[in-house]
């Protein structure tokens, strides 16, 4: 008696262990016929997963698995780092930091990407390694954007360009797997840069509205960490102070008393969105200028546990009202904490939608008769409307209204609940169900 949750969990388990093993054999420079050989070998423990594939799907199939395994384990040991120790971790996440702050991020939705980096790079270091896990919910809230945003900087600039991969999509209760990686600007190869001191700025590139003026011909240097504290609140929303402030912030940090020249190389922003943020600034009390030179506000960073490079070590700073002032002025105060109450209701109408499908599991009931064992079919679902169906036999979650990833329909007009651990079509499973129906009548 095996529930069908118990039954997935196992084939994920024996997914990942049949993954691992790959990586060992692709890092030690084996084939992939040394796998399929090792895999199949009717003694080894390992391989048990891939058997029981070859078993109910037939050996091509089998062998079809475990060569996308082996792809997708040849591309892994191609793009990551192995890390014997947790410095050498800390060491690979230090190298990651002044890469992301020394490579110039322009244009809108560059500025977006690096707050959706930073959010990625925070819950690195408190993994130990680039490997972590994040949903888009929690990532979302930590840079501060919404989730439709979040998703066009992963396809369009994290992902193309090697910041980040997923290795796992999250299901449930469990976040997505992802992995931190180099990136690369596109059309310049792989530049490899272990300090903010040495130049990173290249052509822009024109598909993402990057500034095409040879002012951006300098070298990006800003302080991640202080970008990373103030990305989440409501005051660097899009509609209030943005993201080009928390750039210029961040470049003022980092080094005092820069011209607006300067600026527009350190921080990547155009020269006239620099001096329409300088000007917004200055009108809040953040920055200030001597001549022609500007630097921050001796007290502008207070409450978000920032000091600033000259800031006396005795002093504690205490929380500044002057940032919700300032997102009061621009409409925005209070956009953070609805985000995580919208985010808050969606996670507990998805757990719901799970509870609501384990509902529908039951335990396999089984009968011995004459030494052998015959399954007890259980009772499926009703016909569900004509309204949920789709033309391709895919079933609409009527609380969504999106096609429902795990769920078709049946040719008799029910339901049949497909998971990635299944290796049969629908078709086969309403055969088998139909075949065990007509065996228990049979029996009774």
């Amino acid at each position: 008696m095996v529930l069908r949750a118990d039954r997935q969990g196992a084939a994920e388990h024996g997914h990942r262990i049949t993954a691992a093993i790959a990586c060992h054999v692709a890092r030690a420079g084996g084939t992939v016929d040394q796998l399929t050989q090792l895999l199949l070998h009717p003694e080894h423990e390992g391989g048990r997963h891939t058997r029981n594939i070859a078993l109910r799907s037939g050996q091509s199939r089998a062998v079809d698995y475990i060569r996308r395994v082996w792809a997708s384990a040849s591309d892994a040991i191609r793009t990551t780092i192995a890390l014997s120790s947790r410095n050498e971790a800390y060491e690979v996440l230090a190298a990651l930091r002044d890469r992301i702050e020394t490579t110039p991020w322009r244009g809108e939705r560059g500025w977006t990407a690096l707050r959706v980096l930073r959010a990625h790079l925070n819950f690195a270091e408190i993994a130990g390694g680039p490997l972590h896990h994040a949903s888009e919910r929690q990532t979302a809230e930590e840079a501060g954007v919404s989730r439709t945003t979040l998703r066009v900087v992963y396809e369009t600039v994290l992902r193309p360009q090697g910041w980040l991969r997923r290795l796992r999509v999250g299901h449930g209760r469990e976040g997505s797997t992802w992995y931190l990686g180099e990136g690369t600007i596109p059309g310049h190869g792989d530049h490899a840069l272990l300090s903010r001191f040495r130049s990173t700025q290249f052509p822009p590139d024109p598909a993402l509205g990057e500034w095409t003026t040879p002012e951006t011909a300098t070298t990006a240097d800003i302080e991640s960490t202080v970008l990373g504290r103030l990305m989440g609140h409501d005051a660097f929303a899009h509609q209030a102070l943005g993201s080009a402030a928390l750039l210029i912030i961040s470049a003022l940090h980092l080094r005092p008393d820069q011209t607006v020249a300067e600026l527009v190389g350190t921080s990547s922003v155009s020269r006239a969105t620099t001096y329409r943020t300088l000007k917004r600034l200055a009108d809040h009390g953040l920055v200030q200028h001597t001549g022609e030179t500007w630097t921050l506000a001796p007290r502008a960073l207070e409450g978000f546990g920032i000091r600033l490079p000259d800031a006396d070590n005795g002093h504690t700073a205490a929380p500044a009202q002057g940032w919700a002032k300032v997102a009061e002025q621009h409409g925005t105060w209070g956009i953070a904490a609805r985000r995580k109450a919208l985010h808050t209701a969606e996670r507990a109408a998805y757990q719901q939608a799970l509870d609501r499908l384990s509902e529908h599991r039951s335990r396999a009931v089984v009968l011995v008769r004459d030494g052998r064992q015959v399954l007890v079919p259980l009772p499926r679902p009703d016909e569900i409307p004509a309204m949920w169906h789709t033309p391709d036999g895919r079933v609409l979650d009527p609380l969504t209204g999106r096609p429902a990833a795990d769920w078709r329909v049946a040719t008799d007009g029910r339901l049949i609940l497909i998971t990635p651990s299944d290796q049969r079509s629908y078709d086969e499973l309403a055969s088998a169900h139909a075949e065990a129906l007509s065996e228990w009548e049979s029996v009774a």
